[in-house]
């Protein structure tokens, strides 16, 4: 009988070492072991003693040594340069170059276990050997860790297994691993034990971190007597509302269940119901957000541990509120031509902004945006509601856009007299100013040509700028007075702008005069800073382009207008052969078309006036019958 009771226990040892690893399926509690190798940077202090037998350094750890830090890869430049933030914790980790003989190389012991309880143990490894390096072979040696949790006594193994090989990469990369063991009746601690597999060589070097245990239950849901799970929304203008929920393991872990119902405001902090241990839950009358959970365990005596039992996921009854109206960014003001600037408005996270042209109703311009772009100056509204959810809206806020005008301004071009002064004047009033020569009033007086400029700023501050061009006046010598047909055209001696006047008084930028009656004028040509003015008298006389002596009272004989001012005057009129048809003086002067009684044929004629004292005027004009 012995012999077979050795045997049987032989078997049972041997069937738990080939265990393989793998996580808790179901709903898990809160850990009471987490082994973080600690959270700051740099090396951290040693192991406790009787943890491990390998020998402790303060820098990358040669074979059978090991460090606690989180910068690696400083001295053995094989190794990755980094551990990547894919942790727990994110800290310091447990570096171990491993030794040449494969064997045990941690143990600690887990205490405040609950008896009666499945629990999960996890780690996360990495291989730190660098592959990119290619100092090792084929990749360097693999590593290959066991686990093993024994009871307290260490006689008797709950479970184990191997990670098998895990190779080196390129870049690094944690994975986690995990095994599962139930604790017997009585039980309140358990041993783990860390084992190296591989052979000693070049590679197989590891990092441990976040060592955690914690209990493992069934996969426990929480839904309504209706089917909701997860979270049920109501309507703050709804609430308060009851319901009835539901708890529902899946038998995967535990043969007995009892149940302890918690609530949360914030889903962080759970506090027991009283008396809510059965396996459905009704909550009364809610009127604020409220979080629910079930702690679910295999004893009644766990339930009073959040380490001794396991807990759903939380089940939230959500009171949607009213949310309020969105937080106004500002008023804009901008000036004409400017960018349109967004409009924008602040909202907490969960809330939906959609934009309105009216206080109330109107028409939407644009959804679910912290801001929005108007086409044009105006008001605009903001109006808040709870993304997801058709609940009562918040009020709108209204946020407005104006854009200001810029001051009208044009440019001016200004001549200066030589030896004078000339006032520049920005032309508004009440606005603040700032010239390129470095005054600040609205008029400056300026002795010399160039260019000036003014900034004119108004109330709002929108600015426009103003330029004068200022050159030294140019000469108005007249040099000829042209008279073509009803046109009189004044020419200068020079170049320059100028300003023209047949009577002194009204002057034009241009000098062509179109439609002048015949007479003697005199010509008036100023510089635009009234320097100086030159004059010539001259005669102008107005030559028909052709007459139409039908006697019907319009343009019958060729009729001179203007030669009635000069007396000394004489008018020719030949044929195009040069023969003389008609003479006589000017004043009075007139030809019907007729030569010895006789009607010339339609055609072209040619003139000649003399006037003493005045060029001769010669041209032509056409006879139609």
């Amino acid at each position: 009988m012995k012999k077979f009771l050795a045997a049987a226990a032989l078997l049972l040892f041997y069937i738990q070492a080939q265990a393989q690893l793998g996580f808790c399926t179901g709903s898990k509690g809160d850990p009471i072991f987490h082994e973080d190798f600690g959270s700051g940077t740099g090396t951290g202090p040693p192991l406790a003693p009787g943890i491990t037998n390998y020998t402790f350094i303060s820098e990358d750890p040669q074979d059978g040594q090991y460090t606690i830090a989180d910068d690696i890869g400083n001295v053995i430049t094989s190794w990755h340069q980094n551990l990547p933030n894919e942790t727990l914790s994110n800290g310091r980790a447990l570096i171990v170059n491993a030794d040449y003989t494969a064997g045990l190389f941690y143990k600690t012991s887990i205490s405040g276990l609950c008896e009666n309880t499945t629990y999960e143990f996890s780690a996360f490894l990495i291989n730190i050997y660098n592959r990119a390096s290619q100092v090792c072979e084929n990749g360097g040696i693999p590593i290959n860790v066991r686990f093993e949790i024994w009871d307290e006594s260490g006689t008797v193994l709950l479970n184990g297994g191997n990670t098998g090989d895990i190779t080196s990469t390129n870049s690094p990369k944690w994975d986690r691993y995990a095994l599962t063991f139930r604790s017997e009746p009585g039980q309140g601690s358990v041993i783990l034990k860390m084992f190296n597999n591989g052979a000693g060589g070049c590679g197989n070097d590891l990092a441990i971190d976040d060592i955690i245990f914690r209990s493992c239950g069934d996969l426990t849901t929480v839904e309504t007597t209706d089917g909701s799970t997860g979270i049920y929304a109501v309507c703050e203008e709804n609430a308060p509302v009851n319901i009835n929920l539901v708890a529902s393991p899946d038998n995967s872990v535990y043969d007995e269940h009892y149940f302890q119902w918690q609530k949360s405001p914030d889903a962080n902090s759970w506090t027991d119901i009283p008396g809510a241990n059965s396996q459905n839950y009704n909550t009364g009358n809610i009127n604020s957000t409220t979080y629910y959970r079930v702690k679910v365990a295999e004893d009644q005596v766990n339930l009073s541990s959040n380490v001794c039992s396991s807990a759903s996921e939380f089940f939230e009854l959500k009171i949607v509120q009213l949310p309020d109206a969105p937080q106004s960014n500002g008023n804009l003001q901008i000036c004409e031509g400017d960018p349109i600037p967004a409009l924008s408005v602040d909202v907490p996270d969960g809330i939906e902004v959609n934009w309105y042209d009216s206080s109330s109703g109107g028409n939407l311009l644009k959804e679910n945006s912290l801001s929005y772009t108007p086409p044009d100056e105006g008001t605009f509204y903001a109006e808040a509601k709870a993304a997801g959810y058709n609940c009562k809206l918040s009020p709108r806020t209204a946020i407005s856009l104006t854009i200001n005008e810029v001051p009208s301004t044009s440019d001016e071009y200004l001549q200066l007299c030589p030896g004078s002064s000339q006032i520049l004047d920005a032309g508004l009033t009440g606005m603040d100013y700032a010239w390129n020569t470095g005054q600040n009033s609205r008029t400056i007086s300026i002795n010399s040509s160039g260019t000036f400029t003014v900034k004119i700023t108004n109330a709002w501050g929108c600015s426009a700028e103003k330029v004068f061009t200022v050159e030294m006046a140019a000469n108005s010598t007249i040099s000829e007075v042209v008279s073509e047909e009803e046109k009189v055209i004044i020419l200068t001696k020079e170049e320059g702008k100028l300003l023209y006047s047949l009577d002194g008084l009204n002057y034009q930028s241009s000098n062509i005069f179109p439609s002048v009656p015949g007479g003697v004028y005199t010509a008036y040509v100023k510089d635009l800073a009234d320097c100086q003015v030159s004059t010539m008298e001259f005669p102008h006389i107005v030559f028909p382009k052709y007459i139409t002596p039908n006697n019907d009272g319009y343009h019958d004989t060729f009729r001179l207008n203007g030669i009635e001012y000069f007396e000394k005057s004489e008018v020719l009129i030949f044929d195009r052969y040069g023969k003389l048809l008609s003479s006589g003086r000017g004043p009075g002067f007139s030809w019907s078309g007729n030569f010895n009684g006789a009607k010339m044929p339609s055609g072209d004629y040619w003139y000649l006036v003399r006037i003493l004292d005045y060029p001769d005027k010669k041209g032509h004009f056409s006879l139609i019958r």
